[in-house]
């Protein structure tokens, strides 16, 4: 188990790597840059000025130079600092980190609690019209929009009945009603539909019919027996959805107001500030991969099979050492 999690991290750097070089590289190709950016805020600028920014900020050389000068202070653990405000990017990415983890994580409860029961109701009635009524709700929420399901709750919740806030996380759990939902509707739709399909896979297992006859209720068949065994695909969606929604939080943080790291690195693209996007998507990137894992190591809690071939695996490494 150490070891798998040990070359899960090792796997970390190609990824790193990749990720910086593409953001490097797109944004490279994007037309304007930090100076133009700044040309666009200062009261003229002199010719003698705009050259003398272009060497400060290395857009005088090569991509690659950059990219490599930047790289190199990364693996001293130094990100740098905004090329706007000045202030340091690991600082203003973790003080904005709880922010879009709250969201996330909301999502995900919302999404779980919703989808799970959706799925199991689904199931239980195949082929009825509840069946395809929730089927029809699952393809509505995968083909909508965030950003336009986003406005239409602004426009109903906030702006015609004032219930909720339109924007921010000044009203506490308030706030968090709108962008929760909005973002937990993708979860809803995938997760939904595969524990449709995963509890369609065991309700008709013989075990099941085994437990059924022995008297056991129908509740506890469908919860200990049947989704018990389904529970691998269901927590792979979960953890995709989780992932997604911390790389994907940049369109609902942007229609809320809400003050995350996606909205962070919206600004920075925006503003040409390379050095901050690349830090966000970089610590993204790792973030992601360790919900991977998490989600991987939860496979061994769920299913013994996986335990045990963990536990297989390292007897046999102690049998040959």
């Amino acid at each position: 188990m150490i070891r798998y999690v040990i070359k899960r991290l090792l796997l970390l750097i190609p990824v790193i790597i990749g990720v910086s070089f593409l953001v490097y590289a797109l944004l490279d190709l994007v037309p304007g840059n930090i100076v133009d950016s700044i040309i666009g805020h200062s009261d003229g600028l002199t010719d003698e000025e705009i050259q003398l920014l272009r060497e400060q900020y290395d857009l005088d050389k090569p991509m690659i130079y950059r990219y490599g000068k930047y790289m190199f202070r990364f693996i001293q653990g130094d990100l740098g600092v905004s090329e706007v405000n000045q202030r340091s990017i690991w600082d203003d990415y973790i003080r904005r980190l709880p922010n879009t983890l709250i969201l996330s994580f909301t999502s995900l409860i919302i999404g779980a609690a919703i989808s799970i029961p959706l799925g199991i109701f689904a199931a239980k009635r195949a082929g009825t019209f509840a069946d395809n009524a929730t089927t029809v709700i699952t393809l509505i929420g995968v083909s909508m929009p965030v950003c336009w399901l986003g406005l239409l709750l602004v426009q109903l919740f906030s702006l015609n009945l004032s219930w909720l806030p339109a924007g921010g996380n000044t009203h506490g759990i308030r706030s968090l009603i709108l962008p929760g939902f909005c973002s937990a509707l993708m979860l809803i739709a995938t997760t939904a539909r595969q524990t449709r399909s995963s509890m369609l896979e065991v309700l008709h297992a013989d075990y099941l019919r085994t437990a059924r006859a022995k008297g056991v209720p129908e509740e506890v068949v469908i919860r200990k027996h049947a989704l018990g065994n389904g529970w691998i695909p269901i927590l792979t969606v979960l953890g995709n959805a989780l992932g997604m929604s911390l790389a994907g939080a940049v369109v609902v943080e942007i229609v809320f107001a809400w003050p995350g790291v996606g909205r962070m690195a919206a600004d920075a693209v925006k503003n040409r500030d390379v050095s901050t996007v690349c830090g966000c998507v970089i610590l993204t990137s790792i973030l992601i991969v360790l919900v991977q894992i998490i989600v991987d190591l939860l496979y061994a809690l769920v299913d013994p099979r996986i335990k045990s071939r963990y536990v297989r695996t390292s007897r046999k490494r102690k049998m040959v050492s």
